[in-house]
């Protein structure tokens, strides 16, 4: 099998499930940024081990299931396997009780944060940015009227604030005590 198709020369690439649309899509544009979110965790997954590069790593495969079902026209959503390539109401809540743990584990600090406490902090925050911009591509979609249902937004607003409280976490964990900083 060859990495290139030359299918997309045209500027067009194709959906899951069928249909071309172009490049800069709405759809294209929403899953290519949660595929960005995906690549900034895995920076963040490098730096980490034990528990917080397995939470990093749950989060990137749940990406690929949003990923999935931005890339298929709503038309075939009935195709989509719950978990698989669909989000569901239990993965948004899912990512709820992973962030109630983390804040019991490692409670949140009272004032803004400026990211770079450490590498994999750090790589956490960028990726919590590109998610905020990915959610915001997908209320573009919902807006233009092909997102089908609200699970991949909502899915998205809760994974920015899982990987802020992750990196917190982070920043918890692995940072030695610095007087003066």
């Amino acid at each position: 099998m060859k990495v290139y198709t030359k299918k997309g020369d045209d500027g067009t690439t194709g959906l899951l499930y069928g249909g071309r649309v172009d490049k800069d899509d709405l759809r294209t544009t929403a899953y290519g940024t949660v595929d960005e979110v995906c690549s900034a965790l895995g920076l963040a997954r490098a730096e980490l081990d034990g528990v917080l590069h397995d939470a990093v790593l749950t989060v990137q495969r749940e990406l690929f299931v949003v990923g999935a079902q931005l890339a298929t026209d709503v038309a075939h959503w009935d195709r989509l396997e719950v978990g698989v390539s669909r989000v569901d109401d239990a993965m948004v809540d899912a990512i709820d009780a992973r962030i109630d743990a983390v804040v019991e584990r490692h409670p949140l600090p009272t004032v803004f944060v400026v990211p770079g406490g450490n590498r994999a902090a750090a790589a956490l925050d960028l990726a919590r940015t590109v998610c905020r911009r990915a959610e915001r591509h997908v209320v573009a979609m919902r807006r233009a009227g092909i997102l089908g249902d609200d699970a991949p937004l909502r899915y998205l607003n809760r994974c920015a604030d899982e990987l802020y409280v992750l990196a917190r976490e982070v920043e918890g964990a692995h940072l030695p005590s610095r007087e003066g900083a």
